[in-house]
């Protein structure tokens, strides 16, 4: 089925009868053809996902959006629509630790992830030359007074849709976390909410746990605890030393991070609270 083009509708709303009926028949009255449907009810909200074949349309996106606004309204919804014809922009924090950053630029380079980079931020100078050996601006932002107002600026200036910490290990201020709310990525090394904070692989080592893990989430005010979008996990033993787990952990980190930055871009992820809804 041709998939090159197609809008992307996530909504949620209070659930009651009828609302699939009332999308979907807004849908077919207009000609579209839904390519994907995803519904989900939790705790009297519903959640929904629907993509829709672009050229199915009889018109462009901004008619469309004029058109479904009465149907949102009278469910009270939350909602958005994105163009699968527009690159996402995603803006990566580093610090010293390359596995994430080299993992997501093979991605990236390969177009697995067909995503526009406009320039990579980092507290350290260390990935400069191959950071822009592919071509990419890199912004040294040492961790002083005014960095954090620089990152706001290189992120405004740069248009970013999307802000992802690939193991940059510095404590955003809750003020940055709330303007950029459901667009800030982080991957912690460790399968949260076990082992928060600093070096949650020693952490794991002195409780004798049998397996480890990573966690992508949504980045909030309060330190690893923002809502989850994914996760994974490897088992260990008596015989693994601290070391040992780090290792084993990066290849995790980086598969849960590009899986996680993948949902969000996707618009698989919608948050209830400090939970998510992950329409895989």
């Amino acid at each position: 089925m041709h998939r090159d083009h197609f809008y992307t509708l996530t909504a949620s709303c209070p659930d009651q009868v009828g609302i699939i009926a009332r999308v979907t028949g807004f849908m077919a009255e207009q000609g579209g053809w839904i390519l994907e449907s995803s519904f989900h009810s939790e705790a009297d909200r519903y959640f929904m996902r629907l993509e829709i074949k672009a050229d199915s349309l009889p018109f462009p996106l901004p008619e469309f959006l004029a058109r479904f606004l009465p149907i949102a309204e009278g469910l009270a919804m939350d909602w958005k629509i994105s163009d699968s014809a527009i690159k996402k922009r995603v803006v990566i924090l580093v610090s010293q630790q390359e596995h994430c950053l080299y993992d997501l630029l093979a991605r990236w380079q390969s177009k697995e992830l067909d995503i526009e980079i406009p320039c990579i931020l980092s507290n350290h100078d260390t990935f400069r030359s191959f950071v822009e050996w592919h071509g990419i601006p890199f912004h040294h932002v040492p961790v002083n007074q005014g960095a954090f107002e620089k990152i706001r600026h290189f992120f405004d200036e740069a248009r970013g849709d999307t802000m992802v910490l690939a193991r940059y290990m510095q404590i955003l201020p809750p003020d940055l976390c709330a303007t950029y709310a459901g667009r800030i990525l982080n991957i912690h090394h460790s399968f949260l909410p076990s082992f928060m904070g600093a070096k949650p692989y020693h952490q794991a080592y002195e409780r004798g746990v049998k397996l480890i893990g990573a966690t992508c989430h949504y980045v909030t005010p309060d330190l690893d605890c923002g809502p989850i979008i994914e996760q994974d996990v490897i088992r260990i033993d008596h015989s693994d030393s601290p070391d040992d787990m780090v290792r084993y952990g990066k290849d995790i980190e980086k598969t849960v991070l590009a899986r996680g930055l993948r949902y969000h871009l996707e618009d698989r992820v919608l948050m209830h609270g400090n939970k998510t809804i992950v329409f895989r």
